[in-house]
């Protein structure tokens, strides 16, 4: 009979801080709500700021640069990264199958340079047994580009599916993983990764979804976010120390927004493709429990990073159709309207907008900034670990520090698994995280330090001392107890002198320990390639 727990873990894609119910957010997100209620939230769980990144740490227990995904899948070599998921690292997939497990994946891979043609780094020779997604790193819901079975292309199945909505077939495949293994293989316990795409741009949601939202984000966002933060307060997951950031200076005051039905549209359409992801996630529920498995199963649920403010601007989306993430043209043949035009309104498949800076502000409440960068808004995740025959404090909140490093180290500890030291002929360097499972009984002081760089945006938090800054400018300094929202920096005292000199040299110590390469490097083999292509 199985004993070792089967794990799933749920990833979703560019999804604010406080977005979810149990949260503090306005989105339905009932399911999502259960697991809390019956697991437990980490309120101070951190990813990688950027999508890539943050998949390669998640599957791997490293930090990104030392997978060769020190930003998205671009190959930068000499100056830069791979792009590519290093074969100097084994994913969890590949750990757990080699003690026994069957490991399926439905979902964003977004971890290899290829996105046509079948390599070493895709999910099938990274350890699954069965991959069902989009290989590239955002998708048209209606007709995904790079729609892939296991290594072979099935765009088609989207062309010839009138209904075919991305997020439920990612959900309906990993319902499909679950009934078949509980069928085929009664004896053997299970990882799945679940990768939705929602809510990541393009705004792609289903009618009755929408309406669902109509008129629930009227009031604006400098009112919607001091609601949230008075609902986060009450539920415990924010301090009320902890003040509110001011609204992003590039974000107009809700009383002087010129376009109020179009903005508001936007945010109706994110919420109600977080909503439909929810849907998908109780049916995932459901068939672990009518296959009796649920109670024996570990479900982690978090972000890949934090609100995504990107604006898509107008104009004819070359750079996206040429990296496989969208269309030109509808399944009808009708051409797509790229960027974010007021008047042009978003939901459709004849449409590809995102909801932009200002909602994202909301997402990241009580946060300031956004996925890119690693102050709390673009690394601070909701997430919910779920496990009923070893979470016994339920509906509990956890405070201790945790990042994606440390998935890994859960994975190991809750199932048994042995890390491997060499791996189909290559050394693999030890995982960098601590396992959460004593945090499952009460919080704890975390003893790893926690690092983070993208694009030059660099932290090291030490206890409750976090060392911050935004690429190319200076270091900041924040006690997070006090002041978890970042508005009083600290780095200029004099009393604090000595801890941001010895904490920038930690921090470089392990820049240089994991292979993070200098931003001036990253931005010459860009200008170089864009000289190249002019």
């Amino acid at each position: 009979m199985q004993k070792r727990p089967n794990v799933l873990i749920i990833l979703n894609d560019d999804m604010g801080y406080s977005d979810i119910g149990c949260f503090g957010g306005e989105i339905q997100t009932p399911n999502l709500d259960r697991l809390a209620d019956g697991g437990l939230r980490l309120t101070q769980f951190y990813n990688t700021a950027r999508c890539s990144p943050s998949r390669a740490s998640l599957l791997t227990g490293l930090h990104p640069h030392q997978t060769g995904i020190g930003i998205l899948v671009d190959d930068q070599r000499p100056e830069g990264y791979a792009g590519n998921l290093s074969a100097n690292c084994v994913t969890v997939a590949e750990v757990l199958r080699e003690e026994g497990y069957r490991t399926y994946m439905s979902g964003k891979w977004h971890v290899a340079t290829s996105k046509t043609e079948p390599t070493d780094t895709w999910p099938k020779q990274r350890g699954f047994d069965k991959y069902y997604g989009i290989i590239a790193g955002s998708a048209n819901y209606f007709y995904p580009v790079t729609l892939t079975r296991d290594n072979e292309n099935i765009e088609h199945e989207a062309l010839n599916d009138p209904e075919f909505y991305f997020t439920d077939a990612i959900a309906d495949e990993a319902v499909g993983y679950i009934r078949e293994h509980a069928s085929k293989y009664p004896e053997q316990p299970f990882f799945l990764y679940t990768a939705f795409t929602s809510p990541h741009w393009p705004l792609h949601a289903l009618p009755e979804d929408i309406a669902r939202y109509k008129g629930r984000f009227s009031n604006g966002w400098d009112r919607l976010r001091k609601e949230r933060l008075e609902r986060m307060i009450e539920k415990g997951i924010i301090d009320p120390k902890w003040r509110l950031s001011e609204r992003d200076p590039a974000a107009p005051a809700w009383e002087d927004e010129e376009h109020k039905e179009y903005r508001e549209l936007c945010m109706e359409i994110y919420a109600a493709q977080i909503d439909r992801m929810d849907q998908g996630i109780g049916r995932i529920i459901r068939q672990l429990e009518e296959s009796g498995q649920l109670d024996n199963t570990l479900i982690m649920f978090l972000s890949d990073n934090g609100g995504c403010a990107e604006e898509l601007a107008p104009g004819p989306g070359t750079n996206l159709v040429r990296g496989k993430s969208a269309r030109a043209e509808t399944k009808k043949g009708e051409p797509v309207l790229f960027g974010n035009t007021p008047g042009i309104m978003p939901g459709g498949e004849t449409t590809y907008q995102s909801y932009g800076l200002c909602w994202a502000n909301m997402s990241n409440t009580p946060f300031r900034l956004y996925k890119h960068w690693v102050h709390e808004g673009g690394i601070s995740t909701p997430f919910i670990a779920h496990w009923p025959e070893r979470i016994k404090d339920q509906g509990a909140l956890r405070h201790t520090p945790g990042q994606l490093t440390d998935i890994m180290a859960t994975i190991l500890e809750a199932t048994g698994a042995n890390y491997p030291s060499e791996f189909n002929g290559n050394t693999i360097p030890a995982f960098e995280g601590q396992s959460l499972l004593p945090v499952f009984d009460g919080d704890a002081e975390r003893e790893k330090p926690l690092f983070w760089e993208h694009e030059g945006n660099s932290a090291v938090r030490i206890g409750k001392w976090k060392l911050v800054r935004k690429y190319p400018g200076a270091w900041e300094l924040y006690d997070i107890e006090a002041d978890r929202t970042e508005l009083h920096n600290l780095a200029d005292s004099d009393e604090q002198k000595a801890r941001v000199l010895d904490m920038s040299l930690q921090y470089e110590a392990w820049a240089s320990r994991c292979g993070v390469i200098p931003r001036e490097s990253i931005l010459k083999w860009m200008e170089s390639k864009k000289k190249v292509n002019s």
